[in-house]
């Protein structure tokens, strides 16, 4: 797994975005061919059961399948050519499962290949070459029909509800300006809490990784801080939240037990063996100290806390 703090993000971003409308694989090797694509998406065919947050462009290139493929540094030719090949490789792959199956690919079938990047310089579009499209927003360029293949230039993108979600994965002011745009969304807005969550902990493991050179590392911490400052302060308040609820829940056919299990739940999602095997020792705190520790912490620094203190 990539230790990379912005691959991890960009992954778990757009995992966390696209899951409600299709299938999405994360370093997805393409059968027979040594070569991993970041992230690759297929639609479902199904309508969604609930309704779904607006995610603006993000949602446009998610109708058709893609495989998309974030650069926090613009992208150098043979890096574009390697994306290039993947979408190749990847295509004569579901042809070959198509033939197996007595199933033709029609063009409208085949998958995107979206490269997005920070920035793109006028002159490398131009060599491209790539074009704008009237129909998509700045920022957004189609490298020929042929290639099915597509540049987002997000230091191009206007600051639009539209784009945010793109936005997010800029550099500098692009970057901050996005942050404040998802700080500024309605507190009950589906994605805003996930992705600030996603945000925080990206913040965190700029401190713990080598990847980043000292200019870069200093303005994603500015452009985070933000998004950092916002989750430690819901995180506070849903702490105090569930901890008023604590008390209605002691004397119940579960009691602390669910408290902790629900709290485990809302931060990660699902309980796994770790999670499971270190709440008989959360338990031993009371209510007063497990709670807010069970807010604050990640779930690496849980399992580490509870395990090699016991």
């Amino acid at each position: 797994m990539t230790k990379n703090p912005f691959d991890q993000f960009s992954k778990q971003f757009f995992k966390e975005c696209l899951s409600p409308l299709g299938e999405v694989k994360i370093s997805e090797e393409i059968p027979g061919e040594p070569r991993f694509v970041d992230i690759w998406f297929t639609p479902s065919t199904q309508p969604p059961v609930e309704d779904l947050p607006d995610l603006g462009i993000l949602a446009r290139i998610a109708e058709t399948p893609c495989l998309l493929e974030p650069f926090r540094k613009q992208p150098t030719k043979w890096e574009i050519r390697s994306c290039v090949g993947k979408l190749v490789h990847l295509e004569a792959e579901l042809r070959r499962e198509g033939k197996r199956d007595e199933d033709t690919l029609s063009e409208d079938e085949l998958p995107r290949l979206w490269i997005i990047s920070t920035t793109f310089s006028d002159e490398l579009l131009s060599k491209l070459p790539a074009h704008r499209d009237s129909s998509w927003p700045d920022g957004i360029y189609f490298v020929g029909e042929v290639f099915l293949t597509r540049i987002v230039a997000i230091d191009k993108l206007k600051r639009i509800p539209e784009t945010v979600w793109l936005r997010i994965l800029g550099k500098g002011l692009t970057q901050k300006q996005a942050v404040e745009d998802v700080v500024a969304l309605p507190k009950g807005n589906p994605k805003r809490s996930k992705i600030l969550s996603l945000l925080y902990t990206w913040k965190l493991n700029i401190g713990i990784s080598p990847e980043n050179d000292n200019e870069d590392r200093e303005e994603l911490v500015m452009n985070l801080s933000q998004a950092y400052l916002e989750w430690e302060q819901e995180t506070v308040e849903r702490g105090k939240e569930i901890g008023k609820e604590i008390g209605k829940e002691i004397g119940k056919e579960q009691g602390q037990r669910q408290v902790v299990e629900n709290l485990l739940l809302f931060r990660f999602g699902a309980l796994d063996p770790e999670l499971e095997a270190i709440i008989p020792f959360i338990l031993a705190l009371p209510p007063s100290e497990f709670t807010p520790v069970l807010m604050q912490l990640s779930r690496e620094e849980l399992i580490t806390r509870f395990t090699t203190s016991n």
